[in-house]
């Protein structure tokens, strides 16, 4: 990794809806604060946006709940609604209590409340929440694509969204979808400083990149969902945030 990294949060992006073509808005953002894009640059994208553009939010008022979901709505004091279409994202209930759920989705990664949101839902009120996307990694791919085609430039795409721990309070942003990123680095028998083999080092490169922007986005109303990212190339490569996810068999917890 490069010893100077610059980041920019992108001002001037617009409130996104379905169908919006993120590449265009992006670029045109960049290019709006004097930027474009270059060979080597990362684009880290707010999980909300992607989701807005992909029409992935749901009117509760059309969601129907199932007796399962009654149920476990009465467990966990939520909306019956939102636990049915927490149970239609999930692969796997891991825990409930009350306030809240953690499942693993279908392709592995364990969140909280499936990741189902209702913050920074434009306007929509409190009968609308955003899921995420479908197959984040796929979406990355498709904006990174997009984005090459209009600028020209090799870069990477990260798709970011505020991810609780296990171990930790707090939330922190993390990769749930990429492209074009070498999301984990094995560092196993590269030398340390005093020339020893590193015997168990693995980096969450995508999930460090995600966190340095996740404090240029903010978390509430400060309306930069990209951030611009200069210096990293050497962060380039093939890989997919579904890279990061922990085999079940190396599941201590499970």
């Amino acid at each position: 990794m490069a010893a100077r990294i610059v980041m920019t949060a992108l001002p001037g992006m617009p409130r996104v809806r379905k169908g919006d073509d993120l590449a265009a808005l992006i670029v045109a953002a960049a290019a709006g604060c004097g930027e474009a894009l270059q060979d080597g640059d990362i684009v880290v994208v707010a999980q909300k946006i992607v989701s807005k553009a992909e029409g992935r939010m749901v009117d509760l008022a059309s969601v129907e709940a199932s007796e399962a979901a009654r149920d476990m709505a009465v467990l966990c004091d939520k909306d019956p609604r939102q636990m049915e279409l927490l149970l239609a994202e999930a692969g796997e209930v891991l825990r409930a209590r009350r306030g809240v759920v953690i499942v693993a989705l279908r392709n592995g990664m364990v969140l909280a409340n499936a990741g189902i949101d209702r913050s920074n839902v434009d306007g929509e009120g409190e009968d609308h929440v955003l899921l995420l996307p479908s197959d984040a990694d796929a979406s990355a791919a498709a904006i990174r694509e997009r984005l090459e085609a209009i600028s020209g430039a090799r870069v990477g795409v990260i798709i970011a969204d505020s991810i609780g721990r296990a171990w930790r309070l707090g939330t922190i942003g993390t990769a749930i979808g990429a492209a074009g990123v070498r999301c984990l680095t094995d560092l196993r028998g590269a030398p340390d400083m005093n020339g020893r083999a590193l015997q168990t080092t693995d980096v969450g490169t995508a999930d460090e990149l995600a966190a340095a922007a996740s404090l240029l986005m903010g978390q509430a109303a400060e309306g930069t969902p990209v951030v611009l990212i200069r210096g990293a190339a050497s962060a380039l490569g093939d890989g997919r945030a579904v890279d990061l996810v922990r085999p079940v068999e190396m599941d201590l917890f499970r």
